[in-house]
């Protein structure tokens, strides 16, 4: 057993040895170094070695090989598949689970699809069609159609003769889905049900007929987190007319929550989500996907301009408040920061829906009082004592620090509502909640917060 930082470790090391193998040829040396390994683990090594990949995919066992050709980047993938022959692009596509092969599909270009539809079987080929032609973001979209279906009428041992025929090319055999002659699912159990049974017991009679499934169309997503919810390996997925097509496997979801939060983490960044790893995304794909956010969030910043450019007067007669101009859009911007990361976080994982937007805002407005009191209590003794006796700045009056503080009080309240508030509109009209982050939030609350400090100061300085 090795703990994942020692195993990092000892693969670093390896790197180097795999390395000295080939330019010495010790190919038996190489092999009995990779065959101990994970799939994942030598994919990761296979990652450096650039064009000598193909040589180290070809010294692997066949059913190594493919799983290690599953957890390979797409660029790699494709020189494999630009180098194998025919005969060893068959056996790879043989060896590769639906959704895997769909999965490669759709990430391959036009000349390379065509080559790999070509070499599969028509069963196969018809089935990725079929998945292909679902929504991008669908449930349908990752299904496979590799699982084991029974009959209800099957007695235990009739089951276990169709499993041990079946199974070899199954996604999963650990659940085996119950239907009838129209193929509609009426029910499941489990490896270890049918273990337990005893061999005359009938399915019918020992199967859940309590099934949470999903349908084609539902977002991949949802799906995923239904997944994590209830703890299961696998979920059925039915047609319209409740037909079993396929199932969702634990892998495929978690693929999906991963690629669905480093989404909202792009655009939480004003980034516009990119398919690929950094390091292998251009810099002219990197510049498109930043510099429009740049631009909405530049020009919508205009505001705060426009605004201290008519509270121009007033600055002049009281150069001070100047000074307190960028600590209060910073914490403005923060807390509203604050807000909309827990929204968001809540919304993703279901525990909040538009009909909880009340208690929403009555939850983050108690909270602004007691941070924003808090905050303007502690800014108030900083400006005495720091600002106006020790930087000795007679110009920091105590109706000044009033006017700082009741303004961090304002805008930490009016920062959470936005930030509470945002996500879950943003949501309930069809957007993602993640585009209403701190880049967005921050530029509406620069301008509130100047809106309510020259407010402020008009009412209790009487500029």
């Amino acid at each position: 057993m090795h703990a994942v930082s020692a195993l990092e470790g000892e693969l670093g090391n390896l790197q180097e040895t795999i390395e000295e193998c080939l330019e010495q040829k010790e190919y038996a040396r190489l092999r009995d170094l990779l065959v101990p390994l994970e799939a994942a683990d030598i994919a990761m090594l296979c990652t450096a070695l650039g064009e000598k990949v193909p040589l180290v995919f070809r010294l692997l066992p066949k059913e190594l090989a493919a799983e290690v050709f599953v957890e390979l980047d797409s660029d790699e993938q494709e020189l494999l598949i630009q180098s194998f022959s025919n005969t060893e692009l068959k056996e790879v596509l043989d060896e590769l689970y639906l959704d895997d092969t769909v999965d490669i599909v759709e990430e391959m270009p036009a000349n390379v699809v065509k080559r790999i539809l070509r070499h599969c079987d028509p069963e196969m080929r018809k089935s990725i069609n079929e998945i292909l032609k679902y929504p991008e973001d669908s449930t349908g979209s990752i299904m496979t159609m590799e699982f084991v279906d029974l009959k209800q009428t099957m007695t235990v041992e009739a089951a276990f003769k169709r499993i041990r025929r079946t199974g070899l090319d199954k996604e999963t055999i650990n659940i085996c889905y119950v239907i009838d002659e129209q193929r509609h699912l009426i029910g499941l159990l489990s490896i270890r049900t049918l273990v337990l049974a005893d061999e005359d017991d009938v399915i019918g009679d020992i199967m859940q007929t309590n099934i949470i499934s999903v349908h084609t169309l539902d977002d991949k997503e949802t799906t995923a987190l239904a997944l994590s919810k209830y703890g299961f390996l696998a979920l059925p997925v039915v047609d319209t007319e409740n037909r079993l097509v396929g199932i969702v496997t634990v892998d495929d979801a978690m693929d999906v929550l991963q690629e669905e939060a480093t989404e909202d983490i792009e655009l939480m960044a004003a980034i516009l989500p990119s398919d690929k790893p950094y390091l292998k995304t251009g810099v002219f794909e990197t510049w498109k996907a930043r510099t429009p956010w740049l631009l909405v969030l530049m020009l919508s910043a205009t505001f705060t301009g426009i605004i201290l450019t008519h509270f121009e007067n007033a600055l002049s007669a009281c150069a001070v408040l100047t000074a307190f101009i960028p600590m209060l859009s910073g914490t403005g911007g923060n807390s509203g920061t604050q807000a909309s990361t827990a929204v968001i976080r809540a919304l993703s994982l279901g525990e909040v829906r538009f009909s909880d937007l009340m208690r929403v805002l009555w939850k983050e407005f108690r909270v602004s009082l007691c941070c924003g009191i808090c905050l303007a209590a502690a800014n108030f003794v900083k400006m005495m004592l720091v600002d106006r006796i020790l930087m000795n700045n007679p110009a920091v009056t105590p109706w000044v620090a009033l006017v700082v503080c009741c303004t961090l009080v304002g805008t930490v309240l009016c920062a959470k509502l936005v930030g509470c508030s945002l996500p879950i509109l943003a949501e309930k009209i069809g957007f993602d909640p993640a585009v209403m982050a701190s880049p967005f939030i921050s530029t509406i609350v620069d301008s509130i917060s100047l809106l309510i400090y020259f407010r402020f100061a008009t009412l209790i300085l009487g500029i």
